[in-house]
């Protein structure tokens, strides 16, 4: 092999490791055994488990919220209530990374779990499963639904059934209000 084709070859190996790499979340610590996040949270814990600081803003509402971006490329968002008490929790991974983000509330990894998957593991729950608008971010893709507890669980997948974004509210939140 002549030497410029082996360090082009190198080049496109450490590359590709970085582009595709897997990371996990380390959210252990906020999971309980059933990989399921634990809710009430606080900025401050939360922050801390992450190693990353929050970001705090008001949309035009002055509702208060917050968001973490983690080094694994994972990015958390929350809306925070009184006494800084946080009792929903979304997680995805920005556009402008393409990464396998592992460690999610029930063993979920974005870029990774399919729309198949989830449907026969949270079956249990009774997950439905509805087609998203052009519209919406992931045009032609799906959205699965389940509750489980107190909280509801919205799954969004693209139009390849891969899992994009993941959140946990107290309510369903209604397509119009976005």
């Amino acid at each position: 092999m002549k030497p410029l084709t082996l360090i082009v070859a190198l080049i496109f190996q450490l590359i590709s490791l970085n582009v595709f790499s897997q990371k996990h979340s380390h959210l252990n610590s906020l999971l309980n055994k059933n990989s399921e996040f634990i809710f009430p949270q606080t900025p401050d814990k939360i922050s801390k488990v992450l190693r990353a600081k929050a970001v705090f803003y008001e949309d035009a509402n002055d509702e208060k919220y917050a968001k973490w971006l983690t080094k694994s490329g994972l990015e958390l968002y929350c809306s925070i209530g009184k006494n800084n008490v946080i009792s929903e929790m979304f997680f995805d991974i920005p556009d402008d990374k393409f990464v396998i983000a592992e460690g999610l509330p029930f063993g979920l990894a974005i870029n990774k779990t399919t729309l198949q998957e989830s449907k026969v593991k949270f079956s249990k729950y009774g997950a439905k499963v509805e087609k998203l608008n052009d519209d919406s971010m992931y045009s032609g893709g799906s959205k699965l639904i389940f509750k489980k507890g107190e909280h509801y669980s919205t799954l969004l997948f693209d139009n390849k059934n891969i899992l994009k974004s993941l959140g946990i509210t107290k309510e369903l939140i209604d397509p119009a209000a976005n």
